[in-house]
């Protein structure tokens, strides 16, 4: 595990953006979460298969009668957050979609986010890892340069190969690495702000 040192004022929440029965992705991405549990202060899943999302546009979060809210809140309260999703379409899935537009500015706005996607062969990696980044801009969130993606190739019997799993630990452990080297500057701004972060504060204003 290539993280320097215990960073116990650290919180990951890592969500897997597949609907259906969980697969090799949620077992790498579980598999990877435990690894470095013992390097973080908490470390969360949250598999949307498992969870109720009401669709964005609706009642707000905190108002919803399933599990949004509490979703949101998890996203918002994370040092880090790991994405991670099947490639559909050629991008990420309209569950996770959901998720980024349910989520207020804030909850992503200077966080570190770290990025994996699985598709069907390697024609597929740019598809997920751009539509992201383009979303994550709006948030104004700080993506970690490279993504992992993953195949069926990356698999013996269901279970991650040790060069995947190796580069997995590889990205939660650069993501935890820069999210501590952030908050050891003081925590200072990072501006611009994004245009989501504009928006949202023209909004509010409007409404006072």
């Amino acid at each position: 595990m290539a993280v320097a040192e215990h960073r116990g004022d650290l919180r990951l929440v890592t969500v897997v953006g597949s609907v259906t029965p969980p697969g090799r992705l949620r077992r790498a991405v579980e598999q990877a979460s435990e690894r470095i549990r013992p390097h973080v202060a908490d470390v969360e899943l949250i598999d949307l298969g498992e969870h109720r999302m009401s669709f964005a546009g609706g009642p707000k979060p905190a108002g919803a009668a399933d599990d949004t809210g509490a979703v949101v809140e998890a996203i918002e309260r994370a040092h880090v957050v790991a994405f991670a999703t099947p490639v559909y379409r050629g991008s990420m899935t309209g569950a996770l979609k959901n998720v980024f537009d349910s989520l207020p500015v804030h909850a992503l706005a200077a966080k570190v986010v770290a990025l994996i996607a699985m598709g069907a062969s390697d024609h597929h990696f740019l598809g997920a890892d751009r539509h992201w980044r383009d979303v994550l801009t709006f948030f104004g969130a700080l993506p970690v340069p490279v993504s992992v993606y993953l195949t069926g190739a990356d698999f013996t019997d269901g279970v991650l190969r040790e060069q995947a799993t190796a580069t997995l630990d590889e990205l939660l452990g650069g993501a935890v690495r820069l999210a501590a080297t952030l908050s050891q500057g003081g925590g200072g701004e990072l501006g611009p702000q994004s245009l989501g972060a504009r928006v949202e504060r023209a909004q509010v204003s409007a409404l006072s």
